[in-house]
Formats: structure tokens, C-alpha cells, sequence
């Protein structure tokens, strides 16, 4: 039987993977072709020069070994890097490296490690020039399911959460999108998700980011001509968490660069977690193609907490904090502060604080000053409820009237500019508004904002009615 480069590169491969994880022989040495044997040379291709990289940081040695009980002591190893086109179904091309102008990096002895003429590596987490090329996941370890206490408010996304944690990768919520209000814990969940999954499967690769940094990345590697470095870096990821994804709205390019990465991750098994401040039906210049793909999973939103639940938030920050406080202060804090659960701790930050600076002992009278100058320096977030009760007064009629079914004009408009200020001064989704307003979907929310806009253009009357409602929520 003739040696051939595929039989050469099967016999390492089988030495390989008895010498390292699962996962990382998957990841790391199932994606190279062997391409050519001359003499004791084997030739191999490798998808980028990160690729190329990250073997001979990590691999070099378990390289040597496994080729030299092939070919003998004075095996070498040649690298082709060959990026497949990410874009379209034009030919795959072979990157040539710019300080030697070829397309295989030279063949040298393999207990010399191959530097890369270009000392840049391309793990975008990585500052140039440092040699650690490790993927960090970016996650917070402080921010996990433990603290992330479980409410009405929450339970869907929370369990969801749990869920993707389990089994990453492997549930129908793929993509999961967290969103919901400033301040509900959204990046704390995607976070908790994270971490989760890293005790769980260690083996696999994590990667928490903002789609700001995202973009910002992409960016530079427009720039530096190493777009294809970037695309096969979370290319590799196992579980990718972009946080406030809305970010990407009108950024063309880098929602381009996505696409081809989350379809890429999607067809491979991979978990998707996106967050963002509004439903995918509420998204503004984000693509079709994207948005589609946001909602092939689960799209699960974070309510304001109600009272039990922000109670059972301050009791969980006092214990972890070793702080003790009476019960009538949780009690006037949680009644007082309803917007979000960061401004919720940070008033008992600040209660903590003025008592312990000013070694005054926290009473009621010192949780009304601080929750005072809290609630006055923060800006009020106006609730879905109390835009029905002021628009029913308006209107003189009860709220059961205004959320009825009835298609008479007066009450019809009526609840027409009630979901046209909840979509103006709060940041819940469509559908959460619609179900809130009478059980209307997120299309009669949508159809209700149209009318008040055209309405507000022709009608005297009626433009009369915003103005009057406007102030009364300004």
C-alpha cells in the first residue's frame, strides 16, 4: 500500500486524538486537509492564519511527535492557509502572507516553531504582540443564576435561560433573545447563562461581548485586511453572547458579518444569546434576514418586577452584602422605587452609604431622603398602567371600559393613544403593550400608533387630546 499525504495525516490524526479533548481534536485538527507528501514533507491546509497561529502555540509539540513516528526525525511540516469565501459561492482563495508574497508558509523544522512574519495575532480580544492566544470567555462570574432571583417578571426568561444552559446548543431556544427596559437585568442573565455553561462543559468555548466592541473589532479589521481572520475567530465559538444587539441598527457592514457568523454557529450546533432593549417587531434598521433569524428561537422579555420581587432583590443584597436592615425600610424602598432593579440597589447602596459615612442609623426618615433625591435625579420611567388610569380620566371612563371591545369611536381612540404613549414613554415591545391594553396584538398596537400620527395631522381636535396627555406625562 502506497504512503499517500491522507494516509500520513490519518495515522497523526489517530495519535492526536488520544492525546487531547474531544472537543478541541473537533475544533482544532478536524478542519485541516492534508494536501501533499514530498519526501518526508507533508503539506496541510488550514482555513486562516489565526488557525495557523493558535497550532503552533498550542499544538506544535503533539505536531512533532505525531509526524515524526510518521515520516521519521527529519519530518517537516508545511501550512497552506486557505480561507473558504464566507461571502457567496464564489471560489475559495489561498491568503498569501504579505512579507514573503506566497501562498505556503515556508517549511521549516518542526522543533522550531513557525513564527508568522506578521507579529499581529488575530484573536481580537488580544492585545498585538502578546503570545497568549487563549479565548477568555469575558464573562462576569459575579453575575450568575444564584442572585438572579426568580419572579412573575422574569420567569420565562429566567427558565429559558436555565434551560440553554443545560443543554447549549441542543433546545429550540437557538437563537435566545433576552430584552427588556434599562436596568431589568438582562446582560446579569446573559452573563448567568455564560457561567452556567462554563461550570457545566468546561471544554467548551464561551464568549460574552457588547455588539459595540463587536462592531468596533470589525471595524479595525476591515482596516487592517484581516475581515476573514475576524469571521473565523467566532467562527469557532461554541456558546456567543452578543449583548444589546440593537446597537447593530443601520450598521450595515458589521449586520453583513453577523449574518455569515450566526448562520455559520446556527448550522453547527452552536448557542446563540442576544440581548436588547426592544423586540425583534420593534427592531429599526436591522435587516429582514436578520430579524428573521432572531426570531427562529425564543424571544423572552424582562418586566418591571412587581413589589414581592423587588422586596425579595433588597433582602438578597442585604444578606450578600452582611448588612442588616428593618423591615419597614425594605418595605418604603421597595413601594417607593418601581423603574428597575438597578436603581432598586442603587438606593440601597446609597441608604447604606449616608448611614455608614455619616454614622447615622437608618431609619425610615433617612430612606425618605435618600429615596427622594433618588427618584428626583433619575428619570421617572412612566408604566403601562398608569398611561391606561391617566388616558380613562381624560377620557372620563374606566380602564375596563378602555381595554373593552367595543368599536365605538371615542373609546376606540381613546385606547388608540393609550398604546401610542405606551409605546412612546416606556420600552416595552408591541406585543407586550397590546397584551397589557385589552389582549390586542402587536399588530393593533402598531395599526393604533399610525392612526394617532395621521390623525394628529389632520384632525384639530384630536391633536388637542395628545398635547393635553402629553403634558400630563411630561
Amino acid at each position: 500500500m502506497s504512503v499517500t499525504a491522507e494516509s500520513v495525516w490519518n495515522n497523526c490524526l489517530s495519535f492526536i486524538k488520544d492525546n487531547i479533548q474531544p472537543q478541541a481534536f473537533k475544533t482544532w485538527f478536524e478542519p485541516i486537509k492534508p494536501v501533499k507528501l514530498s519526501d518526508n514533507s507533508l503539506s496541510v491546509q488550514v482555513p486562516s492564519k489565526f488557525f495557523y497561529e493558535w497550532l503552533e502555540e498550542h499544538y506544535v509539540k503533539l505536531l512533532k511527535v505525531s509526524l515524526t513516528k510518521e515520516l521519521g526525525e527529519n519530518a517537516k511540516l508545511v501550512y497552506i492557509i486557505r480561507m473558504e469565501n464566507t461571502y457567496g459561492n464564489r471560489e475559495p482563495f489561498t491568503e498569501k502572507i504579505p512579507s514573503s508574497n506566497r501562498s505556503t508558509v515556508s517549511a521549516q523544522e518542526l522543533d522550531v516553531p513557525i513564527k508568522s512574519k506578521n507579529p499581529e495575532l488575530r484573536n481580537p480580544f488580544v492585545i498585538p504582540g502578546i503570545r497568549n492566544i487563549k479565548i477568555e470567555s469575558q464573562l462576569n462570574p459575579n453575575y450568575n443564576f444564584d442572585n438572579f432571583l426568580e419572579g412573575d417578571s422574569n420567569r420565562l426568561a429566567r427558565s429559558a435561560g436555565m434551560a440553554v444552559a443545560n443543554k447549549p446548543g441542543g433546545t429550540s431556544f437557538n437563537p435566545l433573545l433576552i430584552f427588556g427596559g434599562v436596568g431589568l437585568g438582562k446582560t446579569h442573565l446573559a452573563h448567568a447563562i455564560g457561567v452556567e455553561i462554563k461550570d457545566k462543559y468546561p471544554e467548551r468555548t464561551v464568549l460574552y461581548i457588547s455588539a459595540e466592541k463587536f462592531t468596533q473589532q470589525y471595524i479595525e479589521s476591515v482596516k487592517k485586511n484581516t475581515r476573514n481572520d475576524f469571521i473565523h475567530f467566532y467562527q469557532l465559538i461554541d456558546i456567543l453572547i452578543i449583548d444589546d444587539v440593537q446597537f447593530l441598527s443601520g450598521k450595515s457592514g458589521t449586520q453583513d458579518v453577523f449574518f455569515h457568523i450566526f448562520n455559520h454557529l446556527h448550522q453547527n450546533g452552536k448557542q446563540v444569546i442576544l440581548t436588547s432593549d426592544k423586540a425583534p417587531v420593534d427592531m429599526q434598521d436591522i435587516e429582514q434576514r436578520l430579524l428573521s433569524r432572531f426570531k427562529w428561537g425564543l424571544s423572552a422579555e424582562l418586566q418591571t418586577p412587581d413589589y414581592e420581587t423587588r422586596v425579595s432583590i433588597l433582602k438578597n443584597k442585604l444578606y450578600r452584602d452582611g448588612v442588616e436592615m428593618p423591615e419597614e425600610i425594605i418595605d418604603y424602598v421597595a413601594k417607593n422605587i418601581k423603574s428597575n432593579i438597578r436603581e432598586l440597589e442603587g438606593a440601597v447602596i446609597s441608604l447604606i452609604a449616608q448611614s455608614s459615612f455619616n454614622k447615622k442609623e437608618i431609619t425610615i426618615e433617612l430612606a425618605q431622603q435618600i429615596v427622594e433625591k433618588f427618584v428626583k435625579n433619575t428619570k421617572r420611567e412612566v408604566s403601562i398602567d398608569y398611561i391606561q388610569k391617566v388616558v380613562s380620566d381624560y377620557f372620563e371612563m374606566d380602564v375596563s371600559t378602555l381595554q373593552s371591545k367595543t368599536r365605538k369611536r371615542h373609546i376606540v381612540q381613546a385606547r388608540q393613544l393609550a398604546m401610542f404613549f405606551a409605546k412612546r414613554f416606556t420600552k416595552a415591545s408591541l406585543a407586550s403593550i397590546g397584551s397589557q391594553i385589552g389582549k390586542r396584538d402587536h399588530a393593533t398596537v402598531l395599526h393604533a400608533c399610525k392612526t394617532v400620527d395621521n390623525l394628529a395631522e389632520t384632525d384639530k381636535q384630536f391633536r388637542k387630546y395628545i398635547e393635553d396627555l402629553t403634558k400630563k406625562f411630561s
